[in-house]
């Protein structure tokens, strides 16, 4: 059995991922939807990282978006964003308690508030300068990371109603973006890693062109049960499987934020279905912003990945 699979948390600096700014209040945990501050509360950051050391993760997710100085483009700044000296001081933090830090940058034009600006100039000269520098800087201060995680997911209308401009790629382009901002990854020495649910609605078109060299996250939050083919989590359950019989290297992403049966579920079905050579591991991701007030959530959903590990992999401990 494999010992060295990752078993990662997603831990989150910037909050500037899904409404714009005049977005009204979405009724869950961003409310209200927009500050110009990220406010990430330092003694709940450190006290998640001491937790998963202490469950043995060995790998932490870093939303950075706009919550780190960038020297190339200080627009895309938040007001309250970490110098890049402090970042590198908490990532060094990080290894010393044995967890590998990795930087995501979500470029999925729905989940884009952080670019600013340049979100509205996605697919333009400007835009993909932007993006090379941001990733070169990123890179840097990771201090040449393994992954990179790029995002990609959910980029379609639905998920940008509240926007006062929506941006979808589609056909060649979506393409020509996602290998272009794959090879800036590359130049630095880090495997691009996205989520995989483009596949639910393109399956054909994405096992032709997606490269094996990209990472795959596909996700899935809700109970594993049967669906009805008309139902979005049949197709994505569905997408576990089928990244496997292809040959995709994947990690599998779980989740408390449709139900609390779900991390065990998901690791149940990594143990049970795939294929121990392309399974590289597991990511929870809470969706909940690094706040004092989100504290429980985030040592739970730690909590029951560590928990999920023990039942089904209890060798790795």
């Amino acid at each position: 059995m494999k010992n060295d699979l990752k078993w990662g948390f997603m831990l989150k600096i910037s909050t500037h991922m899904w409404g714009d700014e005049s977005s009204p209040a979405a009724g869950w945990y961003m409310d209200p939807p927009y500050r110009e501050n990220n406010n990430t509360d330092l003694a709940t950051w450190d006290e998640t990282v001491k937790a998963l050391a202490e469950r043995q993760y060995n790998l932490v997710l870093v939303d950075v978006g706009d919550a780190i100085k960038y020297e190339s483009h200080p627009e895309v700044s938040a007001p309250d964003a970490w110098s890049k000296d402090f970042l590198k001081k908490k990532l060094d933090e990080m290894r010393a308690l044995g967890l590998e830090p990795v930087p995501k940058l979500n470029f999925s034009a729905g989940h884009d508030t952080w670019l600013k600006q340049y979100r509205r100039m996605v697919s333009t000269p400007a835009y993909y300068q932007v993006c090379a520098d941001l990733i070169r800087e990123v890179c840097e201060a990771f201090g040449g990371p393994s992954l990179f995680h790029l995002g990609f997911d959910e980029e379609d209308a639905a998920h940008q109603m509240t926007h006062e401009n929506i941006v979808v790629r589609n056909g060649e382009l979506w393409w020509h973006d996602l290998f272009y901002l794959c090879r800036e990854c590359e130049k630095y020495g880090a495997r691009p890693w996205i989520w995989s649910d483009y596949m639910w609605y393109h399956e054909k078109i994405f096992l032709e062109k997606m490269p094996k060299s990209v990472l795959q996250s596909n996700w899935v939050y809700a109970r594993f049960q049967e669906y009805p083919e008309t139902d979005r989590h049949y197709w994505a359950i569905r997408a576990y499987e089928v990244l496997d019989q292809h040959g995709y290297d994947q990690i599998p992403t779980c989740s408390t934020w449709t139900c609390t049966e779900n991390i065990e579920q998901t690791v149940g079905l990594g143990k049970d279905r795939l294929s121990p050579e392309l399974l590289k591991g597991y990511l929870v991701a809470p969706w909940r912003f690094t706040y004092a007030s989100e504290r429980f959530r985030l040592l739970d959903d730690a909590e029951r990945l560590y928990l999920a590990r023990k039942k089904w992999y209890p060798e790795t401990l």
